[in-house]
Formats: structure tokens, C-alpha cells, sequence
């Protein structure tokens, strides 16, 4: 494991490893029990898309294994003015021990990957989001006390998180089921190869994917760089929400897990939400440990 660009380059064993260490640095973390794994070590942190938990979780995540964070914002550095991300990459490895990278197109990605020296994770792109789905993982297993056997409902677009989500789950030996509108479907290539392993569903029919389920997922139905698309989405969407009549078809005790940030009467009631808060926050501090587990695996 050289790098983390996208869930569908690890082994079931290697996410595994990741949890599993994940879990580890978890527990010594609440029983006070420091572990500067990477002293000395600096993580260069790209934004050019923002965020909350992905930053925060990161710079801790660093401080907590006794190594230094870099926010490089992308009014920062000298591809926002037009250099090559190949250029970008050979700079950077020279200063960094590694980069994390949170922007739109995974072909930046991939390509820091291809020119750097030095580890590189994906922090989100338009196409995948494995740290989310790490930590989504490492969440389900601490409520369910397992992953294998169960199933995942995602209701909402077949964005990024879907993409990830598929993937993830299905490696751990979940199955998936994704309700979207027609249109709004997830990546055509991942979908093909979700049913290909034979545990992969796509409706159109939100409750339909609901049953069974012992997780809910949803995210919002406007990401962002589609802020314009917002009106025509909040129509498509219609039907789409997570509410008491959908949780209904799901299992008794069924999860709820939200990426956030969430948008309470859009894509999930507020009572829906403040109902499984607990996991969903929990699931939002796993971004750290899960991301800790990562850095670990890579820069150690």
C-alpha cells in the first residue's frame, strides 16, 4: 500500500488493517495513551474544494502522532496559477513526507500519485471519497460488532459517496443497495462491477432499497461545484428523503449514517437526524482515527 487514491486499489485484508489499527489508535487515544508514530513527519494538506471535518480530522489527526500538518490552500500554491500538477508533485516531494489532496477531478490525484515520491490520499474528489467510507466503516462495525452479512441502503445521488460506498461495503462483504433518480445514477463502471459481484441493487424506488436495510445512508443532493443545479435537483429529489416511513422498511434497530454537512427536511428529517446522532457524530470523529490508521500505514 503505497498510497490511498481510491477503495477499489486495497484488499478486503488491507482495509481490514485499517480498522483494525483504526480501532487500536481509537482506544489509546480515550484512555490517554499518546502514540507519536510520526514524529518529524509533515503531511502537506491541498484544498482547493473546502471543508470541515476533512481539515480538522487531518491537522489533529497529525498532531496527535507527533507530526507537523501544512494547509496549502489552492490560492496558495503555484497551480492555482497554472502549474503543471506533475511539476506540483516532484516540488512538494522534496519538503513533504506526505500529501493529502482534497479537490475535483481524480486525475489530480492519480497524477500526484504518478509523479511524487512520497504517499498520497485522497481527501475527496468528484469521483471518490475512501476516507469518508473508511470511517463509515470502522462506525458500522462499533455499532453492529461486524460488516460481513449486513446490508446498506444509500438513498440520494449516485455521487462520490455512493461511488465509495459501493466499493467499500461490498469488499467487507456487505451488500449495497442504491435508490437515485433516473440520471443520477452512480459511476457506470462501478455499478457493473457491484453486480458483477452479485451484491449490487439500483432502484428508482427509495423504499424498496430501504428494506432489509441495517444501515441508512444519505448525503446532501447538492455537492459542491453544484450550487447552480440546486432548484432543478431539489425536484428531482423529490421522494428521496430518509424520514420515519422509510426507516420503517428497514431492519429493527437499523443504523442511520450521514457524510455530513447535513440539510435537515431535504435529504433527512431533523428528527430522523437527532434520532441517530450518536452514530452520525460517531461516525464523523472516526474521520479522524480511520484517517490516523492511513497515515500511519503510509508514512510510518
Amino acid at each position: 500500500m503505497k498510497h490511498l487514491l481510491k477503495l477499489g486499489d486495497l484488499s478486503t485484508e488491507q482495509i481490514i488493517e485499517i480498522l483494525d489499527l483504526a480501532d487500536t489508535l481509537k482506544a489509546e487515544k480515550k484512555a490517554g495513551i499518546e502514540h507519536h508514530h510520526l514524529k518529524g513527519k509533515t503531511l502537506g494538506m491541498i484544498f482547493t474544494k473546502a471543508s470541515t471535518r476533512t481539515r480538522v480530522s487531518f491537522e489533529v489527526g497529525m498532531y496527535q502522532l507527533g507530526g507537523n500538518a501544512l494547509f496549502l490552500s489552492g490560492n496558495d500554491l503555484q497551480i492555482g496559477r497554472g502549474e503543471p500538477i506533475e511539476d506540483t508533485a516532484r516540488v512538494l516531494s522534496r519538503f513533504l513526507d506526505g500529501i493529502m489532496i482534497r479537490t475535483f477531478k481524480q486525475d489530480d490525484v492519480e497524477k500526484l500519485a504518478e509523479y511524487g515520491s512520497i504517499p498520497i490520499i485522497n481527501g475527496l474528489t468528484d469521483y471518490c471519497h475512501p476516507c469518508q467510507v473508511l470511517a463509515d466503516l470502522q462506525t458500522i462495525r462499533e455499532f453492529k460488532g461486524k460488516l460481513a452479512g449486513l446490508k446498506l441502503a444509500f438513498i440520494g445521488d449516485g455521487n462520490n459517496m455512493a461511488n465509495s460506498l459501493i466499493v467499500g461495503c461490498i469488499k467487507v462483504g456487505m451488500s449495497v443497495s442504491i435508490a437515485c433518480p433516473n440520471g443520477y445514477e452512480p459511476d457506470a463502471d462501478i455499478v457493473k462491477w457491484g453486480q458483477a459481484q452479485g451484491k449490487l441493487t439500483i432502484t428508482n424506488n427509495p423504499l424498496e432499497a430501504a428494506e432489509g436495510a441495517d444501515v441508512v445512508y444519505t448525503d446532501v443532493w447538492a455537492s459542491m461545484g453544484q450550487e447552480g443545479e440546486a432548484q432543478i435537483r431539489r425536484k428531482a429529489f423529490e421522494g428521496f428523503q430518509v424520514n420515519d416511513a422509510l426507516m420503517a422498511k428497514a431492519n429493527d434497530g437499523a443504523m442511520v449514517l450521514h457524510c455530513l454537512p447535513a440539510h435537515r427536511e431535504e435529504e433527512i428529517t431533523a428528527k430522523v437526524l437527532e434520532a441517530h446522532a450518536n452514530e452520525i457524530f460517531e461516525e464523523a470523529e472516526n474521520r479522524m482515527h480511520a484517517q490516523k490508521a492511513v497515515l500511519v500505514k503510509l508514512m510510518k
